[in-house]
């Protein structure tokens, strides 16, 4: 499985400061997946054309997922959603909507993201937000002090997702993230 990771971000790509974008997602996708992945990093600036170039090349590449974190705000530099909807093929409005509801439970902000979730080919590409801290709790969702889910995150619906659209089946680590597949499309587990 190859997944394209996006840190948009002009002052991380110049060098001014270190990316913490990409590592949280490598980090996070390691630990809730148990498929073998090769991951495609890309660290690059708030351009919507470098932007959507990168997003149009991973796809092209053979990503069958694509996260991207950052430039999602209401600022003039933040045109990641716009990038991300150029190169759409269709768009999927619930992943933005519960990242958002997700978000509110920490900051009453969370109204002024943007991020959104697209098709492109036989490839889902979803706009994720900044801070690592954000990152993991919008893709996994918020738990209780003894690990039982209270919100689901988004990425329990990715692997569904990538059934659908014809993308390679996906299979997580219920600890991090319990996918959720109506059971008429669970296949056996692989073996260890």
């Amino acid at each position: 499985m190859r997944i394209g990771i996006v840190s948009v971000s002009d002052r991380a790509s110049a060098g001014v400061y270190e990316d913490k974008g990409l590592p949280a997602l490598r980090d996070w996708l390691a630990r809730a997946l148990k498929n073998p992945v090769t991951f495609e990093p890309r660290l690059i600036p708030d351009e919507q054309e470098r932007i959507s170039g990168a997003l149009i090349e991973l796809v092209d590449a053979g990503c069958s997922l694509v996260l991207t974190t950052g430039g999602t705000g209401p600022a003039r530099r933040d045109v990641t959603p716009e990038a991300t909807l150029a190169v759409a093929d269709r768009e999927m409005p619930g992943f933005g909507e519960q990242m958002r509801q997700i978000s509110l439970k920490f900051v009453p902000t969370a109204i002024l993201s943007r991020q959104v979730a697209v098709i492109r080919g036989d490839s889902l590409i979803i706009n994720l937000p900044g801070q690592p801290k954000s990152i993991q709790e919008t893709l996994e969702g918020l738990k209780d002090a003894d690990g039982k889910s209270l919100v689901p995150g988004i990425f329990a619906a990715v692997p569904y997702c990538l059934d659908l659209i014809g993308g390679p089946y996906l299979e997580t680590r219920d600890e991090v993230c319990k996918a959720f597949r109506p059971k008429s499309a669970v296949r056996p587990p692989r073996p260890a």
